[in-house]
């Protein structure tokens, strides 16, 4: 009887260990939207908006989803918008950067200037964070050959004097299209970056070399970010930095 007991006690502590187990591997598998991205998953075209992620979006009874050339045109009268306020020449130039990202949609249909945006964002603060840190595995996919280049040289410069970078982004205050251009299937659009930042260089003993520890300073960046749109790959690779003049 006793060997009876025991074999039941064998078969159910086996499908507690079997129940544990798949929800153990349950969990490890489930995103909870914490998790830091991967750079190649910056500019993918499954993410959704933001105003999706923050349940900022609202659906009406009765009214149906908008088609993606219907966002697009939206997308576009907010650059209008922005456009209208500025003074001549600077209207000139949005109104170039709108038929050249109409351009771009035509030869990349889930192009979406939000979108791109939204992935831009994500891009400036994971670059800028890994370029202080001397990341040059996560800075590879996202930047182009040449820019890379520059970044890794800079690294490399300061591991050979014994330096550290701390950059802390407080916040991103803004980023905006400023300029478009579709040559042959590249597509390169710039953005404006403004940011408040904290960065300061230490030495190996930890001294201050460069900067304030506590200091928040006002960076403004120009970035061109370029893509393939024929290309399956939804990266957009940065392949120009520099300040406004």
């Amino acid at each position: 009887m006793s060997d009876g007991f025991q074999y039941f006690d064998i078969i159910f502590f086996a499908l507690i260990a079997v129940f544990v187990i798949l929800r153990l591997r349950s969990a490890l598998g489930r995103r909870t939207g914490q998790e830091r991205q991967r750079p190649n998953d910056i500019f993918s075209r499954s993410r959704e908006p933001e105003e999706q992620k923050s349940g900022k979006v609202i659906h009406l009874p009765g009214h149906g989803d908008e088609s993606e050339d219907e966002l697009f045109e939206k997308e576009l009268s907010d650059i209008g918008e922005r456009e209208a306020s500025q003074p001549d020449a600077e209207r000139d130039e949005m109104e170039q950067v709108r038929a050249a990202l109409m351009r771009i949609r035509m030869a990349d249909p889930e192009f979406s200037p939000r979108s791109f945006v939204t992935g831009a964002k994500d891009a400036f603060e994971m670059i800028v964070e890994a370029f202080a840190a001397g990341d040059t595995a996560t800075l590879r996919p996202l930047l182009g050959d040449d820019v890379y280049d520059e970044f890794a040289d800079v690294i490399r410069a300061r591991i050979a004097a014994k330096e550290s970078v701390e950059t802390t982004i407080v916040s991103l205050d803004s980023a905006d299209i400023t300029a478009a251009d579709l040559t042959g299937s590249t597509a390169r659009l710039t953005v404006r970056f403004g940011s408040q930042q904290m960065t300061v260089t230490r030495d190996e003993n930890g001294e201050t070399v460069e900067g304030e520890p506590e200091s928040v300073v006002r960076v403004v960046d120009l970035w061109t970010f370029a893509h393939n749109t024929r290309s399956s790959d939804p990266t957009w690779a940065l392949v120009e930095t520099r300040t406004p003049d």
